[in-house]
């Protein structure tokens, strides 16, 4: 069982997440993040180093809760090749960008990778799912990199809403992407 700090961390990240991704770490006020939470922005001080220690938590809390993603996703593969793997991966992944908040909260720490703390948080995030995707689906180079891209090219889709573009241009983006 968690402590109480312990479940009110998650609680603050899980607040944080949403917030940042709605309007970005500059104009979210830790305040914002408390009330989201139910606790006290002091509370929230007492569990993080400041406003920059709380978004590198929520950065990790969301690189996270993506490896645990392509990792169930792997489990679910129906073969055992990179490429069955991957798909699987890529499946896992695209039914997790559903979640708005955790798809804008990667758009906005990417974002502010200016702010070195969070570029590291970023470099780190990203290290952790390529490492994992690389180890778990025995994929050489090509592979991961592909799978990062169409990774990056979802985000754009689901972001910029392009399934409801019926241009030829936005099918020529989406052909053969499917999100839930």
């Amino acid at each position: 069982m968690r402590s109480t700090a312990e479940a009110r961390r998650v609680t603050v990240l899980n607040a944080a997440v949403s917030a940042f991704a709605r309007a970005g770490f500059h104009a979210t006020p830790v305040t914002a993040v408390a009330a989201a939470a139910g606790i006290s922005e002091a509370y929230v001080f007492r569990l993080f180093s400041g406003k920059l220690g709380l978004f590198v938590a929520a950065a990790g809390a969301c690189f996270d809760r993506i490896a645990e993603a392509i990792e169930a996703g792997a489990e679910r593969a129906t073969g055992d090749s990179p490429e069955e793997i991957l798909d699987a991966m890529g499946d896992a992944y695209a039914e997790l960008i559903a979640d708005r908040d955790l798809l804008l909260f990667q758009v906005q720490a990417q974002a502010v990778t200016d702010i070195p703390e969070i570029a590291e948080a970023v470099r780190a995030g990203y290290r952790q799912v390529a490492t994992l995707v690389q180890s778990r689906a025995g994929a050489g180079d090509a592979q991961v990199q592909q799978f990062f891209a169409y990774g990056q090219l979802c985000h754009l889709i689901v972001t910029a809403g392009l399934e409801q573009v019926p241009e030829p241009w936005a099918r020529a983006l989406t052909a053969g992407i499917r999100h839930p």
